[in-house]
């Protein structure tokens, strides 16, 4: 039977389409490139730049770099907007309809058109995703029970009639597949839709307690806050005291996570499912969808070259250079971190996502998220990143025995008691906090000592101090975020980082109101 499943397999759209770009990666690029020039020729891009003569060059890729510079949302604003009042052939063919606000941890809100090609694009990456799991496992029980997604939602815009706008997961709801919804969604999209966070979330819980519910495709922090409504409702209705989510669900066998790095929070989320369940992590933005995870040993993502993207990384270290070269998976390097560009089937040409990334191998290309390109904090020329501050945590909590749901990194307070010296101060939402949080904080200032040249330059020189350590009680951050944002969805995070204190002194100011 295993066998027979396993050259089924082979035969799957996604699936081809991923042995195919692993074989061919430079090649696969070329021609998405090729394609999406020739397909814009005629729109209103295509003709500033000369698309269509960039598609016909032997060099397709140097001849596009030379012509089309890179671009940020500023750049592109204007015409983003005209296309939402009713524009067409302006940066894709045709008009378009769906559009995702890009929330991500820097952005006011950037609204990104989202064509129906990209929407194809993006079901079969979420498709591929679950077979390329099956794939590995072989293992197909989880189509035998109910799978759960926790999208975004999504409205008609009454500032523009016939347009819909939301979160990228909730345009992919309601264009999923019509097996999906007759067969395997847990939820229907009026409940996922549902606009107030918690009055969702505990709809979700009461409908599910008792479910068969076998996979989850949803951000780890909102499943966190679903978990302990989840285990409350189903203790209440059966008058139990179950203190796992696999009592509630005990077929669950995998869970999709997406919107924020897996990595801070699988130990959470497997303490709070207990018992053994497969984590796969995925990568994409309102822009696309980028990367996923393709093997369950190893956490690092394989960069998806076939789905309707071109794909450019500009150096970290280059980054403020008037005319940084950019690099694509033909060029790339292990280990060093790039700005990720990319040009989509919507009409995004060389397009600034906002994120670092980091090739842990080239041949295929895979991934992990470094953070954003704004997740730096380098104040003091210290010049630590967002990656380094995550593994720095992940350090401490081995060492001492704590666990971290999440956490800001800020310069300290200038009023900050007996400090002298500047640094940096780390406000901290434990679930189990260290039994010594100064030990804490040493590990994570020895850590970066280790890894960071310009930190430790600078620690040495006692141009900053060691770092300190504010413990939140539980729920802080998520309260800071109910008063602070008008509206939270699934794509609302903490920041991590930040260079000035607007942050922490929001949710430490937010935290003394609540007491």
């Amino acid at each position: 039977m295993e066998n027979l499943l396993r050259a089924a397999l082979e035969w799957v759209g996604p699936l081809r389409r991923v042995r195919s770009f692993k074989e061919q990666p430079v090649a696969t690029q070329r021609r998405v490139l090729r394609t999406l020039l020739t397909r814009a020729a005629d729109t209103e891009w295509g003709r500033r730049y000369g698309f269509g003569s960039i598609a016909r060059a032997d060099d397709v890729v140097a001849a596009y770099q030379e012509q089309v510079p890179l671009h940020t949302y500023d750049d592109i604003v204007d015409d983003a907007t005209r296309v939402r009042d009713g524009a067409t052939d302006v940066m894709w063919p045709g008009r378009v309809t769906n559009f995702a606000v890009s929330s991500g941890t820097v952005s006011d809100g950037k609204i990104i058109p989202i064509t129906d090609e990209m929407v194809a694009y993006d079901r079969s990456f979420s498709i591929g995703t679950g077979l390329t799991y099956l794939q590995e496992t072989l293992d197909p029980r989880f189509f035998f029970g109910k799978h759960l997604t926790l999208p975004g939602r999504i409205e008609e815009d009454p500032n523009y009639p016939g347009t819909l706008i939301g979160e990228v997961s909730g345009i992919l709801a309601e264009n999923a597949p019509g097996f999906f919804s007759a067969l395997l969604q847990a939820v229907p999209n009026e409940v996922s839709f549902l606009p107030d966070w918690e009055e969702k979330l505990q709809a979700i819980a009461e409908r599910t307690a008792d479910m068969d519910i076998r996979l989850l495709v949803m951000a780890p922090t909102w499943g966190l806050v679903l978990f302990e409504k989840l285990l409350d409702v189903y203790n209440e209705r059966h008058g139990t005291s179950v203190s796992t989510v696999k009592e509630v669900w005990p077929n669950l066998q995998v869970f999709i996570s997406g919107g924020v790095a897996l990595r801070s929070y699988r130990d959470l989320l497997r303490t709070q499912i207990g018992g053994d369940i497969d984590f796969i992590e995925t990568y994409g933005a309102s822009e696309g969808f980028f990367s996923f995870q393709n093997d369950l040993s190893d956490p690092s993502m394989l960069l998806h070259l076939d789905n309707g993207l071109f794909f450019e990384f500009v150096r970290m270290d280059e980054i403020r250079d008037d005319n940084p070269r950019r690099y694509t998976v033909a060029d790339v390097e292990t280990g060093v971190r790039y700005a990720l560009y990319i040009t989509s089937c919507s009409g995004l040409w060389s397009y600034s996502v906002g994120d670092v990334i980091r090739f842990t191998q080239t041949a295929p290309p895979k991934i992990t998220v470094a953070g954003r390109t704004s997740e730096m904090i380098d104040k003091y020329g210290e010049a630590v990143f967002g990656d380094e501050a995550r593994a720095a945590l992940r350090h401490a909590c081995d060492a001492t025995g704590a666990h971290v749901k999440d956490y800001h990194v800020s310069p300290r307070a200038e009023s900050s008691g007996s400090h002298d010296r500047p640094g940096h101060e780390w406000l901290v939402e434990f679930t189990h906090p260290p039994d010594d949080v100064e030990a804490f904080a040493d590990e994570i200032d020895r850590y970066l000592q280790d890894v960071n040249r310009h930190y430790q330059i600078r620690r040495n020189a006692d141009a900053f101090a060691a770092p300190t350590i504010c413990s939140l009680p539980r729920g802080a951050f998520y309260t800071w975020l109910q008063e602070s944002r008008d509206n939270i969805s699934g794509q609302t995070k903490v920041p991590r980082m930040s260079e000035d204190r607007s942050v922490a002194d929001g949710v430490l100011t937010t935290l003394d109101r609540s007491h």
